[in-house]
């Protein structure tokens, strides 16, 4: 019995020793070891402009009630998570604390407590309620949010996912290329992902119609002239 828990010990400690060795040396470094203490307070108070909450956020229970304050634990381990990534940053630059970039909850946060891509929320609130609830979550958003970091209110993002979708789900893929030219009128790449979803309708009319605009704002653009012209074949021959 003897033999076989040593066997046993040997064997996890070669599974753990590969995935903890970097932060043990991490630890051991000169550089690491001159690391300044955190200040949890200050830190605590940056983390909640990072999140754009207040105290009561995580610190939920009445004080001494013993109560479970389950977003205190995860932001104490998001902390900690912090500090070892920024462990391992001073120790692979060779550079100590303030002259290395190191992690801040704010890179990820930026203003909100989950941090999403604009486009998950979306395609989230598409899949679970409708598309037009997902274009007024997106007005909503933008309302509160444009000209901060927190999401990326440009042209890119709704393209992107109405592309994804427009097999599947011309509609939805429709309403947000539409949605999109709202905030950017003259969009070329919106209109040209508008005429692909309109096709997928077998709307050639409307999609001829997107295509004419994508040319009127771009005379010379030989993807939209390309297109234009082949779809125009194809419902003339049809």
């Amino acid at each position: 019995m003897k033999t076989v828990l040593q066997a046993i010990s040997i064997s996890v400690l070669a599974a753990v020793l590969p995935a903890v060795a970097p932060i043990l040396r991490a630890q051991e470094s000169p550089v690491a070891k001159a690391a300044p203490q955190v200040d949890r307070i200050s830190q605590m108070q940056g983390i909640a402009q990072s999140l754009g909450v207040t105290c009561a956020y995580c610190h939920s229970a009445a004080r001494g009630s013993g109560e479970p304050e389950p977003r205190k634990a995860i932001a104490k381990a998001m902390m900690e998570m912090t500090d070892e990534i920024n462990l391992r940053l001073r120790a692979a630059t060779g550079k100590p604390a303030g002259q290395v970039t190191e992690i801040q909850c704010s890179f990820c946060h930026r203003g909100v407590a989950l941090p999403k891509p604009i486009t998950d929320i979306v395609w989230q609130t598409t899949r679970d309620q409708n598309v037009a609830a997902a274009v007024e979550q997106y007005r909503d958003l933008r309302k509160r949010y444009y000209g901060r970091s927190t999401y990326d209110f440009g042209e890119e993002p709704l393209i992107g996912l109405a592309q994804q979708i427009a097999n599947g789900r011309a509609d939805d893929a429709i309403a947000l290329m539409k949605l999109n030219l709202e905030f950017n009128p003259n969009s070329v790449r919106s209109y040209l992902a508008l005429s692909y979803a309109q096709t997928r309708k077998l709307d050639d009319t409307a999609a001829i119609a997107s295509l004419e605009k994508a040319l009127e704002l771009e005379p010379e653009n030989g993807t939209v002239k390309g297109r234009l012209e082949q779809l125009k074949s194809y419902h003339r021959n049809r």
